[in-house]
Parts: C-alpha cells; sequence; structure tokens
C-alpha cells in the first residue's frame, strides 16, 4: 500500500490477473491522487493468506474500483470482491477496457446493481481521479469542507 497517513482514503483494485499491468498504473495514479491503494499482486506477501488480506482489505476500503476486461468477466474473486463492496454499501466505480458499456449493459449475468452505476471507460479514468482527488482532500483531517 503507499505510505500515505492512515486516514487517507482506501481504494481496493480488483482486477484479473492478467491485467494486472493495467492495474497497477491504475493504483499508481489513484496514489498520486493521496488515497492509499490495495493492489493484491503488491499487496499480498507471498506465503501469506491471500483471502484474509483480500477480505481484510476489502473490510477496510472506502471504495472498489474493478477493472472490468473480457478476462475479468470470468474471475470468481472479481466477482467476490465487487460483492463485498456491494454489501458495505460502499463506492464501487466500475472502468471498462476491452468492452463496451452496450456490451456490458447487455451480459445476462453482470448484477443489476452495476448495470444501474456511472460505468467508465478506460479513456475516461481522469475523470474518476479528478473525482477521487476531491474525496481524500475533503476527508482529511483539518480539510475545509467547502465554509467560507
Amino acid at each position: 500500500m503507499s505510505d500515505q497517513t492512515s486516514t487517507s482514503r482506501l481504494v481496493f483494485v480488483s482486477h484479473s490477473g492478467d491485467d494486472t499491468w493495467v492495474a497497477r498504473q491504475i493504483a499508481s495514479c489513484a496514489q498520486s491522487q493521496g488515497a492509499r491503494t490495495f493492489l493484491d499482486e503488491a499487496d499480498v506477501q507471498i506465503g501469506a493468506e491471500f483471502e484474509d488480506d483480500v477480505l481484510t482489505h476489502l473490510e477496510r476500503a472506502d471504495e472498489l474500483i474493478v477493472l472490468m476486461t473480457p478476462w475479468a468477466l470470468s474471475r470468481p474473486y472479481v466477482w467476490a470482491e465487487i460483492g463485498a463492496a456491494w454489501l458495505r454499501r460502499i463506492p464501487i466505480i466500475v472502468v471498462l477496457h476491452g468492452l463496451t458499456p452496450k456490451a456490458f449493459q447487455e451480459l445476462p449475468n453482470a448484477p443489476i446493481f452495476l448495470k444501474k452505476r456511472d460505468i467508465i471507460v478506460l479513456n475516461d479514468i481522469d475523470l474518476y481521479f479528478a473525482q477521487l482527488r476531491l474525496r481524500v482532500t475533503t476527508s482529511l483531517p483539518g480539510a475545509s469542507h467547502g465554509h467560507a
């Protein structure tokens, strides 16, 4: 995880193993906005109990960003992480890569609660990072909350 203070926003990055490089770029950009991130390949130690680490970080996460690709669609861990975030009622940001929004909407097995969200394509992810920056800065201790 990034070395930001423990009070900074924790972003859990969900992805398939085939998308690790892109997920690393997303985590790096989220960290540059001041957020802490959890990315399994970077944050789970060799020999650690993988599922325990994932669950611990999902319990602490402030939001989940899921890189949804054709490969991620068949990965049980991706769907389990989405389900855990949904049960916790934390924001779930769906980022499509290799799928169009229309194709995602037409998936028969994709949960309705995901289809109702604002879904973005990877080329528009800068919009997410700008919003993340605002969430990070407004959640910091002593941050101004818009009072003049």
